[in-house]
Formats: C-alpha cells, sequence, structure tokens
C-alpha cells in the first residue's frame, strides 16, 4: 500500500488501469518518497513493441479513471518487470532503481 497524505493507494489498482492502456505490455507501481506527501505512486512501464506512449500519456489515461489522491506521478520506462519464478512483481527492486 503507498501512503499519499494520509489516503492509502494500492498500486494493483494502477497497474490494472495501466494494463488497459493499448501501448502498455507490462508495468508496476511502487511508492517513491517524496517530502511533501510522504509517498507518491510511481509507475514502472513495459511498452508493446511498435508502440509508443509517453510519461504525460500514461498519467492522463490513469487521471481520468481514480480520485485525485491516486494518481500516477511519475513514470519510468523500462525495459522489463522483474518478477519470481511464480510471476509474483518483486517490488523491493524496482524501489531500489529508485
Amino acid at each position: 500500500m503507498i501512503k499519499y497524505k494520509g489516503f492509502g493507494v494500492a498500486p494493483a489498482e494502477l497497474e490494472a488501469l495501466l494494463h488497459e492502456h493499448p501501448a502498455v505490455a507490462d508495468c508496476a507501481v511502487v511508492p517513491q518518497p517524496d517530502d511533501e506527501a510522504g509517498e507518491i505512486p510511481k509507475a514502472f512501464v513495459v511498452l508493446n513493441k511498435g508502440t509508443s506512449a509517453t510519461a504525460a500519456d500514461l498519467m492522463r489515461f490513469v487521471e481520468g479513471k481514480v480520485a485525485g489522491y491516486k494518481r500516477i506521478r511519475a513514470v519510468e520506462f523500462t525495459e522489463e518487470i522483474p518478477k519470481n519464478p511464480s510471476g509474483k512483481i518483486l517490488r523491493r527492486l524496482l524501489k531500489q532503481r529508485g
């Protein structure tokens, strides 16, 4: 759970919305430390081959579907989302990347 200004934000909810975007092949949302808010939702995104999307595109896509405090505040594009053999996202590795 991400704690944004005292509100709880479920990463799985934001990941489900990102997966609805046609350019997103895979994604993970993790908390990123923030001086003002405590933590902000940060998305790591793998794009489908042959597609393109900007960080702003993806943030706008999610923003229209969630409450204001649940918005994704940062997006980082990556080649792969780290997962264990059973397919669970290794969030601690993404948190370490910042």
